[in-house]
């Protein structure tokens, strides 16, 4: 009788290292640090115990096994081979299939806060040693742990799952930038331009009055290609150079005569390069037989690592009154909009 209730105890005691572990394991360290931190108290005792680590694991273990095989032994001088064999496969199924996938409980995590004291107390003496072990045991098989990851696509998936995630922190506008930035390098500028059909430009010999300002005004953009006679791309006409000079002269006074060509097959990241290289804004996009067939600017690249439209074409950022008006106005539209109406 004495070996069976001994024999139970050591059963109980399996499960409840069996469950310690999984509590224990339950939030990654650096979020049960982070939780300890922020003031959370079952996080707090919680950390004391893990931040030992593989000692935490290794004693865990070593409770597990010791307890099962004694639990063995003693059942099976009490209780029949077969009842022993069945209550054994019955505790092993409830204890490494059912309990690691189960929800954590609150009432269980509480009994582990409650017995993680003394177990922290125990790792205090056990830790020098099994430190030295780890650190032999890692010498001679290291352990290399697997990401789980293969290719860029992986990479993303984790990234879309993370979106999905009920009690993710990362705002969505961060995992989608983090998504578009692994997406947009391979991106041919050919998908991405502004075709030589649609683009606004203007003929070299133009005078700069009313009209023309009008037109480049209700185009939406900043910077227009500039054409000779040869129907030839010659320069680049920045709309702020112009308003500057109160609507007089010709566009080839005004002008930037800096021309740079990208390859309609070269990639967005290619691009993105040449941008920074080149400190310019705008580039003539060419084919293979050197025909103009369009225009790609920064902000076509950057719409693609953003993944969203970049429609404030304000680019007077060497003037700061008109920064300063410019956030003025946002913070005044911020503030008008209507409260919302809690009832």
């Amino acid at each position: 009788m004495l070996a069976f209730i001994f024999g139970i105890l050591l059963l109980g005691l399996m499960l409840l290292g069996l469950s310690a572990q999984k509590t224990y394991s339950y939030v990654p360290l650096r979020e049960l640090k982070r939780q300890a931190r922020g003031g959370d108290s079952l996080a707090q005792v919680l950390y004391g115990a893990v931040s030992y680590g593989f000692s935490l694991r290794f004693t865990l273990w070593a409770i597990i096994v010791l307890s099962g095989a004694g639990s063995f032994m003693l059942l099976n001088a009490a209780l029949p081979g077969w009842v022993t064999f069945i209550v054994l496969v019955f505790v092993l199924l409830a204890g490494f299939m059912w309990l690691p996938t189960s929800r954590l409980s609150g009432w269980g995590a509480q009994i582990i806060a409650f017995i993680t004291p003394a177990l922290t107390k125990l790792l205090q003496y056990l830790h020098p040693l099994l430190d030295k072990l780890a650190g032999f045991v890692h010498r001679h098989r290291p352990v290399n742990i697997h990401t789980g990851l293969y290719e860029r696509e992986d990479l993303i998936k984790l990234m879309q799952d993370q979106a999905r995630q009920p009690d993710s922190r990362i705002e969505p506008t961060d995992l989608v930038l983090a998504e578009h930035a692994l997406q947009f390098g391979d991106r041919l500028v050919r998908d991405h331009l502004t075709p030589r059909r649609v683009v606004k430009s203007v003929e070299i010999n133009n005078a700069i009055g009313p009209i023309l300002m009008g037109e480049l005004h209700d185009s939406g953009h900043s910077r227009f290609p500039v054409y000779d006679a040869e129907q030839t791309v010659v320069g680049i006409l920045y709309l702020r150079d112009i308003t500057a000079v109160k609507q007089s002269g010709f566009v080839k006074d005004h002008m930037r005569a800096e021309v740079f060509y990208v390859h309609e097959d070269h990639t967005l990241r290619q691009v993105l390069h040449a941008f920074l290289q080149t400190k310019h804004h705008m580039f003539v996009v060419v084919n293979e037989f050197e025909e103009y067939v369009g225009i790609v600017t920064i902000e076509d690249v950057m719409e693609q690592v953003l993944g969203e439209p970049i429609i404030d074409e304000f680019d007077r950022y060497d003037d700061m009154r008109a920064v300063a008006a410019s956030q003025a106005n946002k913070e005044h539209a911020n503030h008008s909009e209507p409260a919302a109406v809690v009832e």
